[in-house]
């Protein structure tokens, strides 16, 4: 058995691209699972010593923040204790608990040691601790890596504000543009639906074996348990509780956020097409590395790779958010175990994100205009202002002007400048409106 290494990994996300998404280790890795779980456990075992249950009174503030060291100090070896004890159990949250009285027997505590997991299921532990590495993560991780996405994007709209472009409806030339406004449509799609993800809850399940708190009501039929679970899962976990549920959570709201950021991810594969076609239009130009090779057997390529990447990424990150969502809400009955083994890839997509969100800065990072193709194709392009004519001529009230410009510009001859004022110098009009006509060029129809 070999040691997992960036040659031996099944996954790239894990292997070639391991340095990439080593950033979200502390998220979805399996210790990163552990721990999460461990914080829910013990912060459930202190939330029940201040209701108070007598069973526990002799647990006093200095105590528990000692006990509180399990998670905020939890470490590699106590991951390893953990799945050791695993493979005794054959159950990842029972390994869990039996752990937690190991460490409560070394600090004393094995009279208390029975409230660890007291009333609770599985589920309980699990539809916490993963909505908090998905909140951790997408505020720590992701939302910071798409900002950065954001104002590399709203520099270059700035930037290039004023730089006129022909633009392409249908693949065919159409009312010119400006390259700056281009971007920012971008910049405005991303951030109008980064806005909408923020209002999205990251929500939990937490009410005992079906939902209904049936053994905590038992055995403490005086406490208002309802009252208790709201206040743990939003006071100590940061989360929103559900209050009617099965064994399991909804998955309703992370299935949203999921969607939300496929969203984001189809937006994102838009703009890197886009790019990639300036780039094969010569609009845009990318500064070369030096010892960097475009093309196996053609020295000559700067392809145009880091879109590339960022665009097959979001496909697969996609692919796998398109499951989860679909996946995750549907559970047979009060709860089958289905969810299980689909939630614990919740980190592979974000994995390729965090690839492609990498490669887009990259890539816009190494792009400059080239403003002699872009403006090549402008003045190559004259029909595009007869929409500006035809428009002028139905304001002055000139008979039949859209197929006056249709006879003009659809032709198999090149409309050029020359042809454009050739055709404005024989229509009716004074003097000065045909001054004003002859001023519009593709260049400056640009609208607002």
């Amino acid at each position: 058995m070999h040691d997992l290494n960036s040659l031996n990994a099944v996954s790239p996300v894990d292997g070639r691209y391991r340095n990439q998404t080593l950033v979200l280790s502390d998220f979805f890795s399996e210790q990163a699972l552990i721990r999460y779980r461990l914080q829910v456990e013990v912060e459930y075992f202190l939330a029940l010593c201040e209701i108070p249950l007598p069973e526990l009174a002799g647990i006093n503030a200095t105590s528990a923040e000692k006990f509180r060291d399990l998670y905020r100090k939890f470490n590699a070896a106590d991951a390893d204790r953990v799945k050791e004890l695993e493979k005794e159990t054959n159950h990842d949250v029972k390994a869990l608990e039996y752990f937690i009285k190991e460490k409560m027997h070394l600090l004393g505590w094995d009279d208390y040691k029975e409230f660890i997991h007291f009333g609770l299921t599985s589920q309980d532990i699990n539809n916490t601790a993963m909505p908090m590495a998905v909140r951790d993560a997408v505020y720590s991780v992701y939302i910071p890596m798409l900002e950065e996405i954001l104002t590399s994007l709203n520099e270059l709209s700035e930037k290039w504000n004023d730089i006129p472009m022909l633009s392409r409806t249908h693949g065919q030339p159409a009312s010119p543009t400006r390259l700056g406004k281009e971007v920012g449509v971008f910049v405005e799609r991303i951030s109008s639906q980064l806005e909408l993800m923020k209002k999205i809850p990251f929500s939990a399940k937490f009410g005992g074996a079906t939902g209904n708190f049936n053994a905590h009501h038992v055995a403490y039929p005086s406490v208002d348990w309802k009252k208790f679970a709201d206040d743990f899962v939003e006071d100590r976990l940061d989360l929103v509780r559900q209050q009617l549920t099965t064994q399991i959570e909804h998955y309703d709201h992370l299935c949203a956020l999921f969607d939300n950021i496929k969203r984001i991810n189809n937006i994102l594969i838009d703009l890197n097409r886009d790019f990639w076609t300036y780039i094969s239009m010569d609009y845009f130009s990318q500064s070369i590395q030096g010892n960097e090779v475009g093309s196996s057997a053609m020295p000559h390529k700067v392809n145009p790779i880091d879109f590339e990447n960022s665009e097959g990424n979001l496909g697969m990150a996609n692919a796998i958010f398109e499951h989860l969502s679909a996946k995750l809400p549907i559970s047979r009955l009060q709860r089958d175990l289905t969810d299980s083994t689909v939630i614990r890839n919740a980190g592979v997509p974000f994995a390729h994100t965090v690839i492609a969100l990498r490669s887009l800065r990259r890539g816009l990072g190494k792009i400059s205009v080239n403003r002699q193709a872009i403006d090549d194709d402008l003045s190559s392009n004259w029909a595009v202002v007869a929409e500006a004519i035809q428009t002028i001529l139905r304001k002055e009230k000139y008979p039949k002007p859209y197929e006056a410009l249709k006879s003009l510009t659809r032709t198999n001859s090149k409309i050029t400048k020359e042809s454009i004022h050739s055709f404005i110098d024989g229509l009716n009009l004074d003097s000065g409106l045909k001054t004003r006509l002859k001023e519009i060029t593709p260049f400056n129809y640009t609208g607002l």
